[in-house]
């Protein structure tokens, strides 16, 4: 079984697929919506210095509901960095590592993809 994360019109949705038989399943590919026109990527937020080398990035789609953080706050691995809200649901992302905030690439409101870097850490 195979845990796949597919948006549909801005809205995510987390399914899993069971590959069935012996032989490799053929897939037939479903036809694509076309998609809203994107919207021009923020500008970085000020950050002291560079910007780290730690991604922070968002698992799903959404928009930014909440910064938990600002650039220059230690962070433990696992201490939400940024809300965002999908479906009706607030959802933490969290730091991957230990660090310092690096930079906040994202403000409240903000669309945001799955995967898509939302801060970094150093």
């Amino acid at each position: 079984m195979k845990n796949y994360t597919i948006t549909v019109n801005g809205t995510a949705y987390d399914v899993t697929v069971e590959e069935t038989g012996s032989s490799a399943a053929t897939t037939a590919a479903a036809p694509k919506a076309a998609a809203p026109a994107p919207k021009a990527a923020p500008a970085p937020k000020a950050s002291s210095g560079s910007a780290g080398g730690v991604e922070v990035k968002a698992g799903a789609a959404g928009k930014v509901f909440k910064l938990d953080t600002k650039v220059g706050d230690t962070v433990k691995k696992g201490d939400p960095v940024i809300t965002i809200e999908a479906m009706k649901m607030e959802i933490p992302v969290v730091a991957p590592q230990d660090g310092t905030v690096a930079s906040i690439d994202c403000a409240v409101g903000d669309a945001c993809e799955s995967g898509q870097v939302l801060a970094t850490l150093n």
